[in-house]
């Protein structure tokens, strides 16, 4: 099972720091993300992206978790030669998790 079949995702930048939300569809799904999308898990699935550590922020009140990937955009927008030097399309890349290890 993917993430996209659980949640949906946003993501923002400030920098070279890409901040990617998961918010679970169904509140009854908050605990499997809780459980499954660790920081870990999350930088190894960004691995060759992201150059510097992954923070995990949890949002229980409204069934969201909150990544802040740092060194993850090339340098930030007016550094990177990256087509997506926002990170925008890294939202997509996170639906694409893996639940299931």
């Amino acid at each position: 099972m993917l993430l996209r079949d659980l949640a949906h995702s946003r993501a923002g930048d400030k920098g070279d720091i890409s901040c990617i939300s998961v918010i679970a569809r169904d509140a009854a799904d908050y605990p499997l993300l809780l459980r499954e999308v660790t920081a870990e898990r999350v930088r190894a699935h960004f691995a060759g992206i992201v150059r510097g550590e992954v923070r995990r922020y949890e949002l229980p009140g409204i069934g969201a978790l909150n990544f802040v990937l740092e060194g993850a955009l090339g340098g930030g927008v007016t550094r990177s030669l990256a087509l997506d030097a926002h990170g925008k399309c890294l939202a997509s890349k996170m639906l694409e998790f893996d639940l299931g290890g």
